[in-house]
C-alpha cells in the first residue's frame, strides 16, 4: 500500500511539473548563477553582450567529455545535457584573448581567471582565443569554477533558447 501511495505521489508530482517546463520554467542547481527557479523568455532580437541567456550546448566531443566529468547536468538538449545559463560576453567579430584571464577587444573581463585543473585535479584545457565567428556567442559566468567559453569557446547562436529570467532564486 505504501509503495502504491509513493508511486502515485511521484507520478502526480512529475505531472505537475510538465506544464511548468512547457511554460519555459527551469530549475538551476549549479552555482554559475543563483540556484532556484528560472524562466526562459522569448528573444525576438539578436543576442547582445550582457544578455543573460539559456543556451543548449552542441552535441560535440568536448561536451560529451564535460558531461562525463560532471560539468554538465542531464537534460533535454542534444547529447542529453541541460541548457546552460550564461551571460553573453562577446558576439560576432569581437576579439577574445586568453592568458591567465580573458580580454575582449583588449579589455579585461572581470572574474575571468582561468583554472588549469578542475576540483578533482584533472587538467582543463582552455579555449585558445581568437575572433568570435559570425553567428556565435562567447559566454561567461562570474563564478570562478564555471564551465563556460573560457574552456569550450564560442557556441552557435542558433542554440540560444531565450533570455534567462530569475523567478525565485537563492544566491549562496
Amino acid at each position: 500500500m505504501f509503495l502504491a501511495w509513493l508511486g502515485a505521489s511521484l507520478l502526480i508530482t512529475c505531472a505537475a511539473f510538465i506544464p511548468f517546463g512547457m511554460a519555459g520554467f527551469r530549475v538551476n542547481v549549479t552555482p554559475s548563477e543563483p540556484i532556484g527557479l528560472w524562466r526562459i523568455l522569448p528573444l525576438n532580437r539578436a543576442t547582445r553582450s550582457g544578455d543573460l541567456i539559456f543556451i543548449c550546448p552542441p552535441a560535440s566531443a568536448a561536451m560529451r567529455e564535460a558531461r562525463t566529468r560532471g560539468y554538465l547536468r542531464h537534460g533535454l538538449c542534444a547529447g542529453g545535457v541541460a541548457p546552460l545559463i550564461k551571460r553573453v560576453a562577446a558576439t560576432s567579430g569581437q576579439v577574445v584573448e586568453i592568458d591567465d584571464d580573458v580580454r575582449i577587444d583588449g579589455r579585461r573581463l572581470l572574474h575571468s581567471q582561468l583554472m588549469v585543473r578542475d576540483g578533482q585535479g584533472r587538467q582543463i584545457v582552455p579555449y585558445a582565443g581568437g575572433v568570435v565567428a559570425s553567428g556565435t556567442v562567447y559566454l561567461h559566468s562570474d563564478f570562478p569554477g564555471s564551465f563556460d567559453s573560457r574552456y569550450f569557446g564560442p557556441l552557435p547562436g542558433r542554440h540560444v533558447l531565450g533570455l534567462a529570467q530569475e523567478v525565485w532564486t537563492y544566491a549562496p
